[in-house]
């Protein structure tokens, strides 16, 4: 008897807990749903720590659960998803030209830049990954123009990344020692690094993959993607060219979108808190570099050193670069030509 009313003591609580649970459901808030567009090299960052971050610090300010559901890809291809109808709230994208298609398309109707940071909300610098212990003694840009040294870059057409590795170089090639060693041609030294290029992948995420199945000497990529693929057990070092490139990663909210959807409130939030201190701070852990200059200055201490760091502005501006860099007569467009005409 006493084994029979023990069993009927279980199936009682079990009823009651499967009772309750039931009605924790039942009475729970349904989650609300942020959708983002961000480029492919910000995906463990985001997925790692800061969405959950978000939520947990949303639904703390708020009392009301959110889920977000985030896209990755090359950020020009994202940036072309959203104007043909991918439906974002929100997009985090690789170059303040990606988020201007947007604008220039009316789904983003205020000025983005006018946000703390001018619109941004990390950082990178165009890096070098080579194989351990730098066999083919890979130190500067020069050096992947030599015969013997196998380059991947992504492609200037897809990738946003790809665009930031292109400037880099035609930015370096204008400043010494670059300067000395290219000549007076900013053209003539991305033939000669191009010609050392043998696949363009659509994206950086998928060119340092590429590097990781074995192929190539040298990725031209955002240090980020160094520093990822480094923590996760990868057997590469990264190189920093003694010029380079500083990255500028931008968010915005997509105003048609998120006005559609009613979560222009929730999207505002989540642009709050990537630019907050905690955010910030997730960044760097992530091996990006953080728009806020304080806690930059608190976490660049661990950082490989660049020399001379440049940025876009000191290219004249993104619009004027592109013009000279990606137009049919630019300079990226003649060294492909210069390229071509040599094989």
């Amino acid at each position: 008897m006493c084994v029979i009313a023990a069993a009927r003591a279980q199936i009682f609580l079990l009823l009651v807990t499967v009772g309750c649970a039931h009605a924790d459901r039942a009475t729970k808030r349904p989650a609300e749903v942020l959708t983002i567009s961000a480029f492919s090299v910000v995906r463990e960052a985001y997925d790692g720590a800061l969405l959950p971050a978000f939520s947990h610090w949303y639904e703390k300010r708020t009392g009301r659960p959110v889920r977000v559901e985030a896209s990755y890809g090359a950020s020009g291809s994202q940036s072309r998803a959203v104007v043909e109808g991918f439906e974002a709230d929100v997009v985090v994208l690789s170059m303040p030209d990606d988020v201007d298609r947007l604008r220039r398309a009316g789904l983003i109707t205020h000025d983005y830049e006018a946000a703390p940071y001018h619109g941004l909300v990390s950082h990178s610098i165009v890096a070098f990954a080579v194989r351990p212990g730098n066999p083919k003694g890979i130190h500067d840009w020069v050096d992947l123009t030599r015969s013997d040294v196998e380059v991947l870059t992504a492609n200037p057409s897809t990738s946003g990344g790809a665009i930031w590795n292109v400037a880099a170089l035609y930015g370096a090639a204008q400043r010494e020692p670059a300067k000395t060693q290219f000549g007076d041609d900013p053209s003539e030294a991305l033939a000669r690094v191009l010609s050392r290029v043998e696949i363009m992948d659509r994206s950086g995420r998928d060119s340092v993959q590429t590097f990781e199945r074995g192929m190539g000497d040298v990725v031209v990529t955002y240090e980020n993607e160094i520093v990822v693929g480094q923590r996760a057990g990868r057997q590469y070092v990264q190189v920093t060219p003694h010029s380079t490139l500083r990255i500028d990663n931008p968010a915005a909210l997509v105003d048609v979108y998120a006005d559609e959807h009613g979560r222009r409130e929730l999207a505002e939030l989540f642009l709050q808190y990537l630019r907050s201190p905690a955010a910030q701070r997730i960044f760097a852990r992530s091996g990006l570099r953080p728009a806020d200059p304080d806690i930059a200055a608190e976490t660049d201490v661990a950082r490989p050193p660049v020399a001379d760091l440049f940025t876009m502005d000191d290219l004249g501006g993104f619009s004027k670069l592109k013009e000279k860099l990606l137009s049919p007569q630019g300079a990226y467009s003649r060294a492909l030509e210069k390229v071509v005409a040599r094989r």
